[in-house]
């Protein structure tokens, strides 16, 4: 069974070079090559250095949006490289969105790597985190999705719990509840990545962090969205290592982390149930899921 919602606009070579040749004619005879048709957008190479990201249906148009507005006001205060947009495009030649020309990362996605593998990302994903959870600008973008209290996941998250294997059924009731007890965030919002997570983070050969990419859930609210990550990515030694190196550079409360294993809980669910047709991001789920019950 697919669960990736089917294409509004189907984004092919020939739309994407005639976009360029019109808005951008310099690089619109570079080679073109298709990475990644996610969900929400379409990534095209472009050349050795660039890249192109197009929605591919309107629900992810005001995404890129934000990403072009905020990424340049954001990148200089973050400690590794990500994807500011150094082209911005308008709709036309019959596309009706907003789209992006942007810098190529090299590497490869943290999704690859083995959990023991993962330890060399530790301080440098704790350091972005810290250095991008500072007080948001008061018209950053609202995400309903993300930048909430996770007592709004509440109803849905349970509607998932049916579907888990029936001996982390309980375990994972145990750990929403105790999350849904901690205290809720009560200073002001800070910016989120909003989807923090393996896919999302590029790996260098040499297993350093070469950027984090992927801002479109860009928001503000509570930092314990992106904490979740350290279920997401790391084994047991790494994620307490993570907790480690956050505190010490920008502490968070422990309710903050009780939450952020919430959240944790909620992305492998969602992961679990609607990764049918993509048997990495199926397995991200997997092991997100016995780590949240590991602890």
């Amino acid at each position: 069974m697919a669960d990736k919602p089917v294409a509004e606009v189907e984004v092919t070579a020939e739309l994407v070079r005639a976009l360029l040749r019109a808005q951008h004619p310099d690089l619109a005879e570079l080679p073109l090559t298709l990475v990644a048709e996610g969900w929400d957008n379409a990534m095209w190479r472009l050349g050795d250095g660039l890249a192109v990201r197009l929605p591919r249906r309107e629900l992810a148009a005001p995404l890129v949006e934000h990403e072009q507005r905020w990424l340049p006001v954001l990148a200089p205060t973050l400690p590794v490289p990500v994807p500011v947009p150094v082209r911005e495009g308008r709709p036309g030649q019959g596309y009706p969105w907003s789209w992006s020309v942007l810098p190529w990362i090299e590497g490869r996605h943290a999704i690859e790597l083995a959990r023991e593998d993962t330890g060399p990302l530790v301080r440098p994903l704790a350091g972005f985190v810290a250095s991008l959870h500072r007080p948001a600008s008061s018209d950053a973008p609202l995400n309903p999705l993300r930048g909430v209290r996770l007592a709004e996941r509440d109803a849905i998250l349970r509607g998932r719990l049916p579907a888990l294997p029936p001996a982390s059924r309980e375990p994972a009731e145990r750990v929403w509840a105790a999350a849904l007890a901690a205290p809720p965030w009560d200073a002001p919002p800070v910016w989120l990545h909003g989807d923090l997570h393996p896919g999302n983070l590029v790996v260098a050969d040499d297993g350093s962090l070469a950027g984090v990419v992927d801002f479109g859930d860009l928001c503000s609210g509570d930092p314990a969205v992106d904490l979740a990550v350290a279920w997401c990515l790391f084994d047991a030694e790494g994620r307490d290592r993570f907790v480690e190196l956050v505190a010490a550079t920008h502490p968070e409360p422990d309710a903050a982390w009780r939450r952020a294993r919430g959240w944790a809980l909620s992305f492998a669910t969602a992961l679990l149930t609607r990764s049918d047709d993509n048997p990495e991001y199926l397995a991200l789920g997997e092991r997100t899921l016995a780590a949240v019950l590991e602890g």
